[in-house]
């Protein structure tokens, strides 16, 4: 494996070979820490079912925790996932780009292997421009939290070197990610959502949307899991 490579991004042209170090690595099957809205994320290519055993042995995860997915616009929930309800398309309006991972019915066509995913697929839209241009030159990003699994996510470059630093090719160092706080998750597979995680956005936020509507979601999960990676874990 080559030597890790650290950029910042502090001008457009230090920006800019950032952008394209995390992009060109992930799109030869390497790993690349890059910042999220939330917090730090560690990724790869999800298409590429090496890259994605590797981001799971980084973080010491077996199959049984897949990752989730970043997408850089929200039309592309409906490549990955099928049979979205109409009070999922209502939260993606109102949260997306943003902290909010919805678990959908995946599309049985797509190539692909996350791990034991039980048919479904969490999909998230970052609020982040750079993490967004990254997943423009990329495709859809598996992406969890950078961290190893039972620690806390890392919510800078530094922190995130310390964990995963002999393990990946690429870190963006973007300063202390805006956030602080993972996503919160929800399942959309069923007639009423549940919510798996409780992260950035409270079950109040989510409801105010969707009570016009005549539904309201159920906390299924703990209001602060033991291990942010409970679930489909995410950035």
């Amino acid at each position: 494996m080559t030597p890790m490579e650290r950029y910042g991004t502090d001008g457009d042209e230090d920006r800019e070979s950032a952008i394209e170090a995390a992009a060109l690595a992930l799109q030869r099957g390497g790993l690349a820490v890059i910042p999220t809205d939330t917090v730090y994320g560690i990724a790869a290519d999800a298409f590429d079912p090496a890259a994605v055993r590797a981001l799971l042995a980084a973080k010491g995860r077996g199959r049984e925790m897949p990752p989730p997915v970043l997408v850089s616009a929200a039309t592309t929930l409906d490549a990955l996932a099928v049979r979205v309800p109409g009070y999922a398309r209502a939260l993606v309006e109102e949260f997306w780009p943003g902290p909010l991972t919805l678990v959908c019915h995946q599309q049985t066509s797509l190539q692909w292997d996350l791990g034991e995913t039980r048919g479904t697929v969490a999909v998230r839209m970052p609020d982040h421009a750079l993490a967004r241009e990254v997943l423009e030159r990329t495709g859809p990003l598996a992406v969890s939290s950078a961290n190893r699994t039972g620690m806390p996510a890392a919510t800078d470059a530094d922190q995130a070197e310390d964990v995963l630093g002999e393990v990946v090719d690429v870190i963006v160092d973007d300063g202390e990610s805006p956030g602080g706080e993972a996503s919160t998750i929800v399942d959309v597979t069923g007639g009423q959502g549940r919510v798996l995680r409780l992260g950035a956005l409270s079950l109040e936020q989510l409801n105010e949307v969707l009570e016009p509507l005549g539904a309201t979601l159920v906390l299924e999960g703990p209001d602060e899991p033991e291990d942010p990676d409970d679930e489909h874990s995410g950035a």
